[in-house]
């Protein structure tokens, strides 16, 4: 079979496609880009907000557009979502949810059967499925997406993800290892460790104390592991509860060094008021005090994040003092996102929704913001030397260039003739100026 695939939503969502896309090719099936024709197409979903299940319906729609032979299949969370509200949708032939994704080679190869199709083997002409699964590993050859933990028992009150993607569950150290193990041995040099709920890694057991009482230090003992690794050469960090950084946590985690410093902690909203109708369990000085930490045992760490704006009951006062925080903490980067109402939520039911076009207004000032502080902590490396991952090269304005990550996550283009031989999966050192990062922006 001749299978495309098409990810919506999280670092999770992308680590588990590239799982299924191991698995298929492993049976001897293809891979495709979702733009080929293919005998399958295959939707990741994702239903964290009411526009991300609009975008699933209109992907899995256009699937069923490109072949009306095809099997479009839909899998993870919106199906799980969709399929608890009744809802079906007729462009789609098999909905495989979270818990079913492990079994997903036998179900979609079943579904094949029971259309009765041709050639179910098939490939392109002069093209094997052994080259093209080179040709994906060549792709993500230089990070991949480590997926070591599963589930969340946070119950934000606008998160519809506690009720579709389970309990808690840990992958064991020794599954982790053995997989990051395997993508070292691929040329993988960077991995990125994640989980829906990555701070309670290692926390299934209730008995063995909440993250909080653990103070992360069954995490910190994987990574401490994951460093030992031969061949990878930087480690890098999913989403993580602000509440995990502690002094405690951060001198041991500045103490393994392929850690880059790099942290994504989620805040979605600097006003205390607002951070209680989310039911998210830190107010904006316990976020500010893991910052500090982080920046105590860290030259210029990247503090990224996501901010909801427009969530139900935020006044103009509660916004504003979220943008007075956004730059008080002076964040590398934001993810700006407009509340989606989602039904099974309580936001749902909360009174005073706030209208889209206050939502778009709202977003449209804290990207501004979110725009300048990126400059701002960008000015921070002219003039210094960074040790930059080399992913790809591309054009930019008719010249060639290598583009890759510092361990700090700042995008950087390099005009090829400034190395010496094929960079790709090479990290080497660049002296930065402003054209380093600002040709990115041309892209």
């Amino acid at each position: 079979m001749r299978i495309a695939f098409l990810t919506l939503g999280c670092k999770v969502n992308s680590y588990e496609t590239e799982k299924m896309k191991q698995r298929f090719m492993q049976e001897g099936d293809s891979i495709v880009s979702f733009h080929e024709e293919a005998d399958v197409y295959m939707i990741n979903t994702c239903t964290v907000t009411n526009i991300a299940d609009r975008k699933s319906r209109q992907m899995l729609h256009r699937a069923r557009g490109k072949n009306e032979q095809a099997i479009v299949v839909a899998v993870g969370c919106y199906v799980d979502s969709a399929l608890a509200r009744g809802e079906r949708d007729e462009s789609v032939d098999l909905f495989i949810g979270n818990a079913d994704k492990e079994n997903i080679t036998t179900l979609v190869k079943e579904a094949w059967q029971q259309k009765n199709m041709d050639d179910i083997w098939r490939e392109s002409p002069g093209v094997t499925s052994d080259h093209l699964s080179e040709q994906a590993r060549k792709e993500e050859h230089t990070r991949a997406y480590v997926k070591v933990q599963s589930g969340c028992n946070q119950y934000c009150t606008y998160c519809i993800i506690p009720y579709v993607r389970g309990p808690l569950l840990s992958k064991p150290v020794q599954e982790v290892l053995q997989e990051v193990g395997e993508l070292a041995a691929q040329g993988i040099k960077e991995v990125v460790i994640t989980g829906i709920h990555l701070s309670s890694y290692g926390v299934d057991d209730r008995k063995a104390g909440s993250f909080l009482e653990l103070q992360g230090r069954p995490l910190l003992e994987l990574l401490e592991a994951i460093a030992e690794v031969e061949g990878i050469e930087r480690i890098r960090l999913g989403s993580l509860e602000p509440r995990i950084i502690t002094e405690e946590f951060t001198k041991r985690l500045c103490a393994i060094h392929k850690v880059c410093p790099h942290f994504h902690l989620s805040l979605q909203s600097g006003c205390d008021h607002t951070l209680q109708r989310m039911n998210r369990h830190y107010t904006s000085e316990e976020y500010l005090e893991g910052v500090e930490i982080l920046k105590k045992y860290y030259e210029h760490p990247a503090i990224t994040t996501d901010i909801i704006v427009g969530f139900p009951g935020e006044t103009e006062e509660e916004f504003a003092t979220t943008c007075d925080f956004a730059k008080k903490v002076g964040f590398s980067q934001i993810h700006v996102f407009k509340y989606s109402r989602r039904k099974g939520t309580v936001a749902d039911q909360m009174p005073d929704q706030i209208t889209e076009q206050v939502k778009s207004a709202r977003s449209d000032v804290l990207i501004e913001i979110e725009n300048e502080l990126e400059q701002q902590y960008q000015q921070n490396f002219i003039g210094q030397t960074e040790k930059i991952l080399i992913e790809e090269q591309v054009e930019i304005q008719g010249k060639p260039y290598y583009v890759g990550y510092t361990t700090r996550y700042v995008k950087i283009a390099v005009p090829v003739e400034k190395i010496t031989g094929d960079a790709h999966n090479e990290i080497v050192e660049v002296r930065l100026d402003e054209s380093n990062i600002s040709q990115i922006k041309n892209l």
